[in-house]
Parts: structure tokens; C-alpha cells; sequence
């Protein structure tokens, strides 16, 4: 082009015959961004009808778009690295030489998983409108960590989930959970075993019982030497999908104080565990305050 060609064989998504065509939406975009370089080339297409066109020939064609295609691609805007995300809060220009709106795609997204850090979790909360400082924070980001190991995407749903367990829960850690391990099935007998932390002291203990959930929860009760009636158990999905988060409340009472404890996770056993500890450590905070007995504090 630069040196006189009057045409530029291309098509949308790089179509065509055998390994395909120039991208035309790459072309036109390089045209437009490098205008200095091009020295004022144009081609009159609308750019912002580009990503909604790309959709429509991948529609037609069967043939998909690729998540890292330049330009028209899902993932072509979107931040995972936590220091490409810190870098598009304090300044979009510092990774993004194209505005996504440009090209008829959502504004930059910036998305939560294992290579994100603290700055862009807290940014993505408090956009959400969840405020959380402090220790609550660093409990957060902790589970959200551990989560996005497991989790390919972390969805509004599954930090709404994160930030409540966090919330109920930062009062008062006696304990907290290190491992835990179960297993059993239609013959063996179901057992867990749990390692826990309180203050500097690792304590572990194995437990069983009639199912996963029951073993996971004696072992705990036997590790904190809390064991009480679980009065109410109730589990939800907070998240769709294969990996979907799900959401256990517990009820517990323990020598005539009761608590509600609430635990998150991918697997209904470990939020199962979760729950029921942090009901135990709800009730070491009722009882530490020297509160009435059959005092009840929800989740």
C-alpha cells in the first residue's frame, strides 16, 4: 500500500481458501492506529460494526472465532495479568493502542483469575459495590486465590459469594482450615481427615461418618473440640456451570449456644467443612464475650 497498491485482498476473521486471507478488521485497524505510518490511508469502513460483522460470518460459516484473535476476538481486550490490570487502572494507553468501543466491542474487561492481584480485586469489588478494607480484604483475596486455582472464571457471582463468607466470618478466627482431605464410597467407610490451624498450632484429626459431609464435620468437631447438633443444614448453587460455587449455611449449637456458620467453595463437602467451622468460631466469639447461653447470631 505504501507503495502504490490500489487493493488489499482480505476477508473478516481471515477467511478464505487453504490457510485464508489477511484479517481484514487487522488491516483496517492498522490502517486507522497507524495512520501516522500509512500516511492518511483510509478505507471508509464503519470499524464499529467490526466485531458484531465477525460474529455474524462465525455464525453463518460454522467456523468460531478464536478467544485470542486480534481485534475481533473475546479475549482480545480483556486483562488477567495482574500487572497488565494494575497497569489499565492507573492508564488504558499503557496496554490498549485500540479503544475496544472503537471496534463495536464491550470496553476493556478486566478479568479475575489466578494471575490477578490484590489492586485489580479490589478495584473489580468495589466497582460491584462491595467495600472491604483491612483483614477482611486479605481473607478475600486469600479465598479468591485458592478459588481461581480450581475455577477457569471468576464470575460476579462467585466474589458476592467470597466477600459475604469474608464478611461473616472476620470477626473471629480461632480457626482456620489448612487441608482437608475425604474420601470413601459405596463400600469403605466414609473418612476425613482435616488439618487445622489455631494460633500457632497445627492441629489434626481424622473423622467419619455416615457420608462425606458427616465425616468432614466430625473431623473438625474432633480437631476444635467443639462438637455440637447441627440444627439446620442448607446448601445452594451460587454460580452456574460444571464448577459452579456452592453455598452451605449451617446451623449449630454447642452447650446451648448457637451460631450460624457460612461456607463457599466448589465442593459441597469443603463448603460443607467450611460452614460448620466457621459456626465453631462464631461460638468461641458468643462465648468469649461471656454473652448469654442460647444466644443466636445469623449467617
Amino acid at each position: 500500500m505504501l507503495n502504490g497498491a490500489r487493493q488489499v485482498e482480505c476477508a473478516i476473521n481471515g477467511l478464505g481458501e487453504r490457510a485464508g486471507n489477511a484479517a481484514l478488521e487487522e488491516v483496517v485497524m492498522a490502517m486507522r492506529t497507524r495512520d501516522d505510518h500509512f500516511g492518511g490511508l483510509t478505507t471508509g469502513i464503519q470499524t464499529a460494526e467490526l466485531a458484531r460483522t465477525s460474529r455474524l460470518v462465525s455464525r453463518l460459516t460454522g467456523y468460531p472465532v478464536q478467544y485470542n484473535k486480534a481485534v475481533v476476538g473475546r479475549n482480545a481486550f480483556a486483562h488477567e495479568s495482574g500487572i497488565h490490570q494494575h497497569g489499565v487502572l492507573e492508564d488504558r494507553n499503557t496496554y490498549e493502542i485500540i479503544d475496544a468501543r472503537e471496534v463495536g466491542q464491550e470496553a476493556a474487561q478486566i478479568v479475575l483469575g489466578k494471575h490477578s492481584g490484590r489492586h485489580a480485586f479490589a478495584e473489580t469489588l468495589a466497582t460491584m459495590g462491595l467495600r472491604v478494607q483491612g483483614d477482611a480484604l486479605n481473607q478475600a483475596f486469600t479465598r479468591f486465590k485458592e478459588l481461581a486455582d480450581r475455577k477457569v472464571q471468576i464470575t460476579d457471582a462467585d466474589l458476592e459469594a467470597i466477600v459475604a463468607e469474608e464478611l461473616g466470618t472476620s470477626e473471629v478466627h480461632r480457626f482456620t482450615m489448612v487441608s482437608l482431605d475425604v474420601r470413601g464410597g459405596t463400600i469403605s467407610t466414609p473418612t476425613a481427615d482435616v488439618v487445622l490451624r489455631d494460633g500457632d498450632t497445627n492441629v489434626e484429626a481424622t473423622g467419619t461418618g455416615n457420608g462425606m459431609i458427616d465425616a468432614a464435620v466430625d473431623a473438625i468437631a474432633t480437631a476444635t473440640g467443639y462438637v455440637g447438633k447441627v440444627l439446620d443444614f442448607n446448601v445452594s448453587s451460587v454460580t452456574s456451570g460444571g464448577d459452579a460455587l456452592g453455598d452451605v449455611v449451617i446451623q449449630l449449637e454447642v452447650g446451648g449456644t448457637k451460631a450460624s456458620g457460612r461456607g463457599v467453595a466448589t465442593d459441597v463437602v469443603e463448603a460443607s467443612a467450611r460452614a460448620y467451622l466457621n459456626a465453631v468460631n462464631r461460638i468461641v466469639r458468643i462465648q468469649s464475650r461471656g454473652q448469654e447461653r442460647d444466644h443466636e447470631i445469623g449467617p
